[in-house]
């Protein structure tokens, strides 16, 4: 996970969980030799990419049957969210790491905002001994927090704050239970922590990147076989790995996995970063991701071999990640995983782990009940200013996210609607002026590289309405390597939709890491007190 402000950069470069600790077995091994798909799980194929939404920085992992995929999330809250699978091809959403970025006023909108700062690379274990997960990543520069939690799905609570900014941090848990993190940009340091977590016991640089590389981070710490692994990126077109036989400290040797190696998406880039991991059979995998914008990074998956000597392999189909490959070798679920497009009409009092806010929520000012209300927690003209804007990632290559919506409780001033959302955003949506609501669709929202605001937005086109009730829709065009088109529309009856506004055009610029989201939102430009309740959101793709 580059950040433009480090020496080495992207910039400049592009102008134990079970199955990853001692015993693990490579290829060659009693345990993997034991492996024989049947028939029918040697027929099936999966393709690539397994899940088309924005899930960056992997870091994945198997506890028993079950396998967890932890991803970067800058300012959204809750952060670091945790998917879930059982084949490490269908994933749902079940949880997150980080309750709240409660890292300073920033995170808040509170006179200075988070954007592109927040959840970078990070790193997700689980510790046998005492049946807990930690979740492990530092911000700012300035501190690493970690996090543990019973179960993925929560609650989670913060375990300790250590000084030592550990950058594009793995976390290992070895064998004998002594926790390891690997960390660094182009300098890669080991760190040991005290038994209980909390602090650092001891740090060591343990390897030097080769100016004829560049940058290497994004480290992910294993140990199979009695050697120990820091699996490392060349943002944003070369995987790498370093080896120990001597213990966590080294000394390490270097070897290239992946360089320019072209990818399973098209217009998409070169796999690179995320994490290996190791079935119940004893197979190995890589999941990775692609650079994929306007949609984000996307999460592809291979089978991985090892050599005689203990260096990993990713298997090629014609010189190439594979568009497809045969489905892993794993026990048949125990359940079908929640698809991640459909209806959610907000049932309960909470909301589902597949929603992130832009930054912190003022939680005085929504709810969740058979629906969920927003009620004007920002004065502002400025979106990217606003609080309690709730935000969805889209499902690729194309999506429509359409909201029902009653905007009978709005206010003069008020501001609300269904937005794409990122550094050049659009909205279709209300507003409410002189006692009257209009819908209207508005584009010119943009930030400058420093994510300060440069347009607040011009309105391209309205429409009267009346009725308290309206439905709006977008949809969304990711498929990566060029600007792709967004369109707006509305319902007063949920049946026949009218077009509003002009195409806009989202970009694929991929400074601000994150990808174009949907994103629901009600804010003040007067005074607060109005709110809006959305009846129902669907996700669909053609």
């Amino acid at each position: 996970m580059s950040w433009l402000h480090q020496e080495h950069t992207r910039r400049n470069v592009l102008t134990a969980a079970t199955g990853l600790t001692a015993g693990a077995a490579l290829p060659g091994t009693a345990a993997a030799q034991a492996v024989t798909p049947t028939p029918s799980a040697a027929a099936a194929q999966y393709g690539n990419p397994v899940l088309w939404q924005d899930f960056a920085d992997i870091d994945i992992i198997r506890v028993g049957d079950t396998y967890y995929y932890s991803a970067s999330t800058m300012h959204y809250s809750p952060g670091a969210p945790i998917l879930r699978s059982y084949d490490l091809v269908n994933w749902e959403f079940a949880g997150h790491s980080v309750p709240v970025l409660d890292f300073g006023a920033k995170y808040d909108l509170n006179g200075a905002r988070g954007y592109v700062r927040g959840i970078w690379a990070s790193s997700l274990a689980y510790r046998p001994s005492n049946r807990t997960y930690l979740w492990l990543g530092q911000i700012d520069f300035a501190k690493t927090y970690i996090y543990t939690a019973a179960a993925v799905e929560g609650p989670w609570s913060r375990l300790t704050t250590i000084d030592n900014a550990y950058y594009d941090a793995g976390l290992l848990v070895d064998s004998d239970d002594t926790l390891y993190v690997a960390y660094g940009n182009t300098t890669i340091s080991v760190a040991q922590l005290s038994p209980d977590g909390r602090t650092q016991v001891r740090t060591q640089q343990v390897f030097n990147t080769p100016s004829s590389i560049g940058t290497l981070e994004g480290s992910r710490f294993y140990k199979i076989n009695g050697n120990y692994y820091i699996f490392l990126t060349r943002p944003a077109n070369g995987q790498y790995i370093l080896k120990s036989t001597s213990g966590p400290f080294g000394p390490y040797t270097l070897r290239q996995v992946l360089l320019d190696l072209r990818g399973p998406v098209s217009g998409g880039g070169v796999p690179h970063q995320g994490g290996l991991v190791q079935t119940q059979n004893g197979a190995w995998h890589y999941m990775a991701f692609v650079d994929a914008y306007p949609g984000g990074r996307i999460p592809v998956l291979a089978p991985v071999t090892w050599t005689s000597d203990g260096w990993p392999l990713i298997q090629l189909v014609n010189g190439a990640w594979g568009a497809s490959y045969p489905s892993p070798a794993v026990p048949a679920p125990p359940r079908q995983v929640a698809p991640m497009t459909g209806v959610d009409t907000f049932d309960g009092t909470t909301l589902k782990p597949k929603w992130e806010w832009n930054h912190n929520p003022d939680n005085s000012k929504w709810s969740v009940n058979n629906g969920l209300t927003l009620q004007t927690a920002t004065v502002t003209g400025d979106l990217y200013w606003a609080r309690n804007t709730l935000t969805h990632r889209i499902q690729g290559p194309t999506s429509t996210a359409t909201i029902q919506l009653d905007y009978s409780a709005m206010r003069d001033g008020d501001r609300a609607g269904l937005a794409l959302l990122r550094d050049s955003s659009a909205w279709i949506g209300l507003k409410r002026d002189g006692g009257t609501t209009r819908a209207v669709m508005v584009n010119g929202l943009t930030m400058d590289s420093n994510w300060n605001t440069t347009g607040t937005g011009t309105e391209a086109a309205s429409a009267g309405v009346s009725g308290g009730r309206i439905w709006l829709r977008a949809t969304a065009d990711i498929h990566p390597g060029a600007a792709r088109p967004g369109t707006f529309s509305y319902s007063t009856d949920g049946t026949n939709f009218t077009r509003l506004g002009p195409t806009f055009t989202m970009g694929n610029d991929w400074r601000f890491f994150m990808g174009y989201r949907y994103a629901i939102f009600n804010h003040a430009t007067q005074a607060l007190g109005g709110s809006v309740k959305v009846a129902r959101f669907e996700l669909s793709t053609p």
